[in-house]
């Protein structure tokens, strides 16, 4: 039995929810759903979805790094998406970490379900914890970060694997994108800064700023024939970033950006992937590529699962050892069958695809009303 005109609404509040949401969207609309999808616009975001010709509504901002700005955006978008929300009239919402639209769907009495694989953010975890009615969880991160935060254990969904695996199981890696930028296979780092503005990195960096300037000079210099791809998180960040690296501005092999299409081929055929946050470094060591965190605080139990589990993941929040480790790491060059797409696939096909998981009880649920 397929889902043939049940009315979906899926809100998208972050770029890792763009891409990972992909799939999800592709098997609602398989089954002939009628989807409204919604999206904050932060970060890169609204890009990757057009990118990937989904159809949606921009609705809302992000409220930079003062909680008091978050409650004047949070607000104003919940304003803006109550009466579309009510005028479409869904069966069921799906989200990750949206607080508008799970606060929207209890309200209206609209059955929910999101993923959450960060309880480090407490302010949003404690907003929607209370009013979501099943959330879908890594295993490796410990039942009571949610439970502490206001979860129902009764309504947690746990599975064995990372977030990341619902977008990298069905990859397949696309060589073009290296003519798109120049780049020699193996011959490039990718480097992402921190998430200065979420709001579990309140305090723990001045807004905008980046430790990245403090640790790739050495690098630079000592591999001058690479290519460095940094990829930043507002215009600020990248200002602050071009000043901090005047030495380096007549180099054509440093590019500074906002955003970067196809991220994932871009991890897949670099050197080396060096990220302050997350994700990146997740999924480009689910992708056998080397991978180094320097986000300064304790390493996430997602970080512990990668390192555990095998894959090529460096936890690092000391300068001179990123250093030293990234110079190693150059030095070495790509290990034997680093560019096999089948030694990575074998890999993460031990473990759950959370989308999948999502995908199941949605439909189950659905169906279960008829």
């Amino acid at each position: 039995m397929s889902l043939c005109n049940k009315k979906i609404w899926i809100d998208i509040e972050q770029s890792k929810t763009a891409i990972m949401f992909q799939s999800l969207i592709k098997r609602f609309e398989n089954e002939e759903s009628n989807l409204l999808i919604t999206a904050r616009d932060y970060d890169a975001t609204c890009q990757i979805l057009d990118d990937n010709n989904v159809s949606y509504k921009k609705i809302g901002k992000h409220g930079g790094e003062k909680l008091v700005n978050k409650l004047d955006t949070y607000i104003d978008r919940l304003k803006d998406l109550f009466p579309l929300v009510k005028e479409f009239s869904p069966e069921y919402f799906v989200t990750f970490l949206s607080i508008e639209g799970t606060r929207i769907a209890y309200g209206l009495q609209i059955p929910s379900i999101g993923i959450n694989d960060e309880p480090r953010n407490e302010p949003v975890c404690k907003l929607l914890h209370p009013f979501i009615d099943n959330i879908i969880t890594p295993e490796c991160i410990p039942l009571e970060w949610y439970t502490r935060l206001y979860a129902d254990p009764e309504k947690i969904i746990r599975y064995n694997g990372l977030d990341e695996i619902a977008w990298l199981s069905e990859y397949v890696p696309n060589p073009k994108i290296l003519d798109k930028f120049d780049l020699d296979k193996g011959k490039y780092l990718l480097i992402r800064t921190e998430p200065v503005h979420a709001s579990y990195f309140i305090n723990k960096l001045k807004p905008d700023e980046t430790m990245i300037s403090e640790f790739l000079p050495d690098i630079i210099r000592e591999f001058p024939n690479y290519k460095y791809l940094l990829l930043v998180r507002s215009d600020k960040q990248k200002q602050f970033l071009l000043k901090k690296l005047k030495e380096f501005k007549e180099e054509k092999n440093i590019l500074v950006t906002q955003y970067l299409p196809d991220i994932v081929d871009l991890c897949f055929y670099g050197a080396l992937i060096i990220s302050g946050g997350g994700t990146i470094v997740r999924e480009s060591s689910l992708l056998n590529v080397p991978s180094i965190e320097f986000f300064p605080g304790d390493s996430a139990p997602q970080e512990n699962f990668l390192i555990k589990n095998g894959f090529p993941l460096e936890h690092i929040r000391e300068n001179h050892k990123i250093i030293e480790s990234a110079i190693r790491i150059l030095n070495n060059g790509p290990s034997s069958g680093r560019f096999q797409v089948e030694i990575f696939r074998e890999k993460i096909s031990k473990f759950e695809n959370p989308i999948e998981i999502c995908f199941n009880f949605v439909k189950n649920k659905l169906l279960s009303k008829k």
